[in-house]
């Protein structure tokens, strides 16, 4: 799996709360979501994202309440791949669940900067950063993994008989 686009940044611990406010929880349309995404940290973030747009943050990404509509709400907006310092764990596994892609890889992020252009070869464990020709080696995800991302996540893989 191959992803490029252009680097969104952001900092250390950004809660779910930031990323889709509870005011909004009342609903599960997924475009309705992704119009509040990030709007209380980034009041821009509807109006510069674009379809296969990197998000890239700091240690504890996704930190705070359990809920999937923070990986719902960013990978509906546009983002097609997050890459972090660190992932607070049940954001992991939500984003794997709904198929976000994610990636953590310390040393992209500190060489990242808002705007550079982003490649991210999720089979190879690769992170490319167009702009500055910089490379990072990340862990690639396993097989089944990547099997649930590519089928749009976890239920979707099973309705396909991806996984069983």
């Amino acid at each position: 799996m191959k992803f490029n686009g252009k680097a969104i940044k952001y900092g250390d611990n950004v809660d779910t709360d930031v990323i889709i406010p509870a005011r909004y929880l009342n609903t599960i349309d997924k475009k309705e979501l992704a119009s509040h995404c990030m709007e209380d940290i980034d009041k821009t973030f509807t109006d510069k994202v674009e379809a296969g747009d990197i998000m890239v943050a700091g240690y504890n990404f996704g930190c705070g309440s359990s809920r999937e509509h923070a990986p719902i709400a960013i990978k509906e907006s546009g983002i097609s791949l997050v890459i972090a310092k660190s992932f607070a764990r049940i954001f992991y596994r939500n984003s794997i669940n709904i198929g976000l892609a994610i990636l953590e890889c310390p040393e992209a992020v500190d060489a990242i900067r808002e705007g550079d252009r982003i490649e991210a070869d999720l089979d190879a464990g690769v992170i490319y950063n167009r702009t500055t020709g910089e490379q990072f080696q990340t862990q690639p995800f396993p097989a089944f993994i990547q099997t649930i991302i590519q089928n749009g996540g976890l239920v979707e893989s099973i309705r396909k008989g991806a996984i069983k």
